[in-house]
């Protein structure tokens, strides 16, 4: 009986699959660009694993015999595509498929909402499904995933037990692939690397400081912990929050970088490229109320622990992009 997981040569995807493996889960199947087998550390470790081309997935799934979960962490998330067809098609109408599928077929599914379709958190951080409508993301990114999740809420026909994941800000080990859209803290180990100084973007909103912006920065570990809870355990169907429920300024995070690198706070100040100012997030929290009383029990990583973790793995392994 196999799970399925989408995204899987991906930052938390591959986490995801070599969790499940640690776990004893050893029948995965796993879907990606087959590309990135070549080009991403992350891989190492699922190679020899049943893989189906992502271009070729949505064809292949009526074929698949004894799935019994589905994890769908395959999308684009470039916070900087403005072309909404793209993000329609792979956010939106993909995900769509799959879901018809798992409803018809009774499997459960799990897929990956984001933080982002808070927009500018006027309205809360709340996962009700009362709530969620009220909404209004600041890119086409947040509204490709904000759509998504009002449809589902809409559907009579659903997959037995389903999870959309609202992901906050990530962080954590084999994310360097990602480019410009890795988190702060992989660029920021680097820039001080090379001139003892970190980059941060200038505040533009009048009463807000410079880093003073606020994230809810969660550790990798943490978002796999919360993926497998949803998997394993009977919670209620229905979109929930993941993060750490507490927001941290950039500042906060800075220290916590050079604390771990030993080395002096030494913040370069840079404005924010006016592409990003318009869909720029100043606070973002995840209100956890809801996963909690599902029966989520465990602890999350401060972002001091989560940083000093990471930096001793990227002190040790290769993070080239």
């Amino acid at each position: 009986m196999s799970i399925v997981v989408t995204g899987a040569y991906g930052f938390i995807g591959a986490r995801v699959a070599k969790t499940l493996l640690e776990k004893g889960q050893k029948d995965l199947i796993l879907v990606d660009e087959p590309e990135y087998a070549k080009t991403r550390g992350c891989v190492k470790g699922l190679e020899n694993l049943p893989f189906i081309d992502r271009s070729k997935f949505l064809e292949e799934l009526p074929k698949l015999k004894g799935v019994t979960g589905i994890i769908h962490l395959g999308a684009c998330t470039d916070t900087g595509n403005h072309d909404p067809v793209y993000m329609w098609k792979m956010n939106t109408d993909y995900t769509k498929t799959i879901w018809n599928w798992c409803a018809a077929n009774q499997v459960p599914l799990i897929y990956a909402s984001s933080g982002a379709t808070y927009g500018k958190g006027d309205e809360g951080y709340s996962d009700e499904h009362k709530d969620i409508p009220h909404y209004k993301p600041l890119n086409v990114y947040g509204r490709s995933k904000h759509e998504f999740d009002l449809w589902a809420l809409e559907q009579r026909a659903a997959p037995p037990r389903w999870y959309g994941l609202k992901f906050f800000n990530v962080y954590g080990m084999d994310e360097n692939h990602k480019g410009r859209m890795a988190s702060p803290i992989f660029h920021g180990f680097h820039q001080i690397a090379t001139t003892g100084k970190m980059s941060l973007f200038r505040s533009h909103k009048e009463g807000i400081k410079d880093g003073e912006q606020m994230r809810d920065f969660i550790f990798v570990d943490d978002i796999v912990k919360l993926v497998i809870f949803c998997l394993e355990k009977n919670a209620p169907s229905g979109i929930y929050n993941c993060g750490t429920g507490k927001a941290r300024t950039f500042v906060d995070l800075a220290k916590a970088l050079f604390t771990a690198i030993d080395k002096p706070l030494n913040i370069e100040w840079m404005d924010t490229p006016e592409k990003f100012r318009a869909g720029y997030q100043y606070f973002t929290q995840a209100d956890m109320h809801k996963m909690i009383k599902a029966g989520y029990n465990e602890p999350f990583l401060s972002i001091e622990e989560g940083v000093k973790k990471y930096v001793d793995w990227l002190k040790k392994n290769s993070v080239k992009n």
